[in-house]
């Protein structure tokens, strides 16, 4: 994206986190534990040591990087960062329920770091990267932030066939005709290809990524909760049902509910299998 596209990309993106802002605050728990392949994964990669600094960048309510602030100990300390305010709010809540002396929250646009050369030893960005509007400049801000040595460990998603989680609501919107993709244009499934991921690591400066699949899954009690999940907390999603009529809205609403369906486990619940790609690199 360029110029005034990626502009105006980037103020309904902010708009939307805000307003999601709530939904993932009350599902702060329930990230942590369903995505909780994810983040121990990624923390593996990034193996933080006691008394290191560590930035989170589009961390959410800071699910992993308040992970991270165990490892790195009282002598170190970890930066969650969001772009949303509400986002960062939240965290900071969360920090301070959790009594966490070592982690400093704040509202960071990861295209633009308002931090020094040098100030970190690692960084964590779980499904960020893919949702930006320029994630080369993030990238390159990200390596520009990491000290010599320093590492990179993020998380995005994999193809469609994947995660029909998110599969499935994009097909149905794309039937209908409200979400016409160009190729490099950000969501969910943006950064699947790894052939674009590895170029973007490259172009960044940063060596050769490792590249593994985590595997796990959403669950939703039935097709309502699924909704609310939807358009409370797939801030890419919930960026085109909000841009709906209420009468187009509701139809699509049904469509994706007789589809969820399919994946009912038992009664009304619905298990959607979902896969991450969690890439790391120094």
């Amino acid at each position: 994206m360029e110029g005034m596209e990626a502009a105006d990309f980037k103020r309904g993106s902010h708009a939307v986190w805000e307003a999601m802002a709530r939904g993932w605050d009350d599902r702060h728990a329930y990230f942590e534990e369903t995505a909780r392949p994810v983040a121990e994964r990624m923390l593996e990669r990034l193996a933080p040591a006691p008394g290191q600094a560590v930035l989170e960048l589009a961390a959410g309510t800071g699910v992993v990087g308040f992970a991270a602030a165990a490892l790195v100990g009282p002598g170190g300390r970890v930066i969650v960062s969001d772009f949303s305010a509400a986002m960062v709010a939240a965290a900071e809540r969360r920090a301070a329920e959790l009594g966490l002396a070592n982690v400093e929250c704040r509202v960071l646009d990861a295209e633009r770091l308002d931090l020094p050369d040098a100030a970190v030893d690692g960084v964590l960005c779980r499904w960020g990267y893919m949702l930006m509007a320029d994630p080369e400049a993030a990238l390159s801000e990200t390596r520009r932030v990491l000290r010599r040595g320093g590492h990179l460990s993020c998380a995005v998603f994999a193809g469609a066939q994947q995660n029909p989680w998110v599969a499935l609501p994009a097909g149905v919107l794309q039937e209908r005709r409200h979400v016409p993709q160009a190729a490099g244009t950000p969501g969910i499934l943006a950064l699947a290809d790894r052939d674009r991921l590895r170029r973007l690591f490259a172009g960044a400066g940063f060596s050769e990524p490792h590249i593994e699949e985590v595997a796990f899954v959403w669950r939703f009690r039935d097709p309502d909760d699924y909704w609310a999940f939807l358009t409370g907390a797939a801030g890419a999603i919930a960026m085109v049902l909000d841009r709906l009529d209420h009468g187009e809205r509701e139809r699509v609403r049904a469509e994706i509910a007789a589809r969820a369906l399919s994946f009912a486990s038992g009664g009304a619940a619905i298990e959607l299998p979902a896969v991450s790609l969690v890439a790391s690199a120094s």
